[in-house]
């Protein structure tokens, strides 16, 4: 049953009452709460990853010296990477899915909130299995990209990289359902008269980015079982003095990898198309065309993938349509940003923390995004694959893009989660030391990269000369985390003891910013009818929405009943497959059966009350 049901329960006689407790959140099915846990994990593993970060720059603040061993350093920069791009940035920009989009499109809740439970939980074991290798020394150590045959059992023989193909194939089945999810939710539970050209762009892009998570993981689920099998049961996929191939698996990954990049990306956009036009007092200029260019985006992006690739050998023919769909990428990118910019063109700008970082974000994505076309002409690429450079420039797209955007929705729309504002001096410190600190991290890192230094390294010789583009870049490590621990002290006061917000703080134009903040847990007492893009910005429409959204029924919606099936299951599942590290099939069978129970549970279980 849908929960775009408009059935009512009289108030008081089984009608839905928020519930509290520890208990209450591990059993909720609420997509807002769903969206906070989702968050509060994100922030926990940014502060992991930012750790490893830190590790990684005392290591190289002077040549030839070993603060670390090379095997623990290897470990630092695979976890690194694997835990700031799986368990940051991705399940980040799902927290804001999860809680913005059915308030933007006037929906209740997603199309399956048991789904969207389990989402979550399978997202958190798998994150706290791929850390569990701290604890025995057996990090995984063999880069996030795994290339092939580092990842064999001759080259990393233990269970390191065993904990790494394992985490990210839990993660992916999180990531496939979240997908699922949001799709049918956009689909099939738009309010009366929102219109896919009606909806917000944070919307849009979720759609995209969506369709994108369920083609693109996928492919490196492939990728990851091929490995397993290569690893566990003693087959060749990869390995070339059997027949196979270690160029497969860069494939695969990079068939995976570079829709990946707009899997983080695109939600950022989605974050400042709203935001922009919000601070500027202005409609989104060109509103189809950015729509229209998010589209091609995830389009052209599987196009792309072995630009990574140019040293491999593959031919003239080749690179000339992978440098060709790299250059025709930037296209509907830079149409974006023409945008953005002209939006603000002319507009009344407010220069709140949000604002703010969404024009950071249009800054150092820019030269991220330049960097990116160098890296289009093969012969550059020759030059400048596998060094500093190239840690520079996905950095700048990345954590200057992917990052940047969110940070600029957290402020947007923390408000609307708590009810309460968060601390704008604190925000524009938060701001600027984020962007001293980014920039004089990664900046430098294109002169060492040009000068010859090598990525994933875990020490470098003084002849290079690079010692100052290092210490430049720790310093600004420390100080990009000082930003992170004013964002948190931040929004931890704020929650508090911020400023009362009210429904509508910024004088938005979309749909979430008709409801009370917090929202209620059934979020509109009855479904508003849309008849613009900007709904809050129209008188008439305006005063007909809040009409709806607005009032205290009488009665209230029927709401999904809580269930602790999902973490169940979650927990089933990350068993079943952590039981692949043995190699021993029976063992591995028996422990699918828990799965299997948990499925029949679940599916036995009601998802309304009883009588609903």
């Amino acid at each position: 049953m849908s929960t775009a049901t408009i059935e009512h329960a009289p108030a008081g006689h089984g009608a839905h009452t928020e519930p509290t407790g520890l208990w209450s959140w591990i059993t909720t099915v609420d997509h807002k709460r769903i969206a906070i846990m989702y968050f509060l994990a994100a922030t926990f593993f940014f502060f992991v990853g930012g750790v490893e970060a830190l590790l990684i720059r005392i290591q190289l603040w002077n040549p030839e010296q070993a603060v670390f061993s090379a095997e623990l350093y290897n470990q630092l920069f695979t976890m690194h990477g694997t835990t700031m791009v799986f368990l940051v940035a991705m399940p980040m920009a799902v927290a804001f899915f999860n809680y913005i989009v059915p308030l933007q499109i006037g929906a209740r809740d997603v199309a399956f909130p048991r789904l969207n439970a389990l989402s979550f939980w399978i997202f958190l074991f798998g994150g706290i299995y791929i850390n569990l290798g701290w604890f025995i020394g057996a990090a995984p150590h063999a880069s996030w990209v795994g290339y092939a045959t580092l990842t064999s059992n001759a080259y990393s023989p233990g269970l390191n990289t065993d904990f790494w193909f394992i985490g990210l194939s839990i993660i992916g089945i999180a990531s496939i359902a979240g997908g699922v999810n949001f799709i049918t939710t956009i689909v099939n539970m738009r309010a009366p008269g929102m219109k896919m050209m009606r909806m917000p762009l944070f919307t849009w892009m979720t759609f995209v980015t969506s369709f994108l998570l369920i083609t693109a993981i996928p492919v490196i689920a492939v990728a990851l079982i091929f490995l397993g099998f290569d690893r566990t049961f003693g087959s060749v996929f990869f390995d070339p003095s059997m027949g196979g191939d270690p160029v497969l698996w860069q494939h695969l990954f990079w068939i995976f990898g570079h829709p990946e990049v707009y899997i983080l990306i695109l939600p950022s956009f989605g974050v400042i198309s709203d935001i922009i036009p919000t601070f500027s007092k202005k409609p989104l200029f060109g509103y189809p065309i950015v729509v229209y260019a998010g589209i091609l985006i995830g389009f052209i992006g599987w196009g792309v993938w072995s630009h990574h690739m140019f040293t491999t050998g593959l031919g003239p023919i080749a690179d000339s349509f992978f440098v060709a769909a790299t250059m025709i990428i930037a296209i509907p990118t830079g149409v974006k940003i023409f945008n953005w910019i002209a939006t603000m063109w002319g507009g009344t700008i407010r220069f709140t923390t949000a604002m703010l970082f969404c024009i950071g974000l249009l800054a150092v994505f820019t030269v991220g995004g330049l960097s990116g076309i160098m890296h289009a002409a093969a012969p550059i690429t020759l030059q400048q694959h596998d060094s500093y450079f190239v840690v520079a420039h996905f950095h700048y797209v990345i954590v200057g893009g992917a990052m940047m955007g969110l940070w600029a929705g957290l402020y947007y729309w923390f408000p609307k989660v708590t009810g309460r504002l968060l601390n704008e001096t604190l925000g524009k410190w938060h701001f600027w030391t984020t962007m001293v600190g980014f920039n004089l991290t990664f900046f430098p890192m294109h002169f060492s990269g040009l000068y010859g230094m090598p990525r994933r390294i875990y020490t470098y010789s003084a002849d290079l000369n690079v010692d100052l583009f290092n210490q430049l870049a720790t310093i600004g490590a420390f100080i990009f985390g000082i930003s992170a621990l004013i964002m948190v002290w931040n929004l931890w006061h704020s929650a508090r003891k911020g400023e009362k917000a009210g429904a509508n703080p910024w004088e938005a134009a979309t749909l979430e910013w008709s409801i009370p903040s917090p929202p209620h847990h059934y979020n509109f007492p009855e479904l508003p009818v849309v008849r613009s893009r900007e709904p809050l910005w129209n008188d008439g429409e305006r005063e007909e929405v809040l009409a709806v959204t607005m009032l205290e029924p009488e009665t209230e919606p029927v709401m999904p009943v809580p269930s602790y099936w999902p973490i169940l299951l979650a927990l089933s599942i990350t068993v079943a497959w952590a039981l692949v590290m043995t190699g021993i099939w029976w063992v591995i069978v028996l422990g699918i059966l828990p799965v299997f129970f948990c499925t029949l549970m679940w599916a036995f279980e009601p998802a309304f009350p009883e009588g609903h």
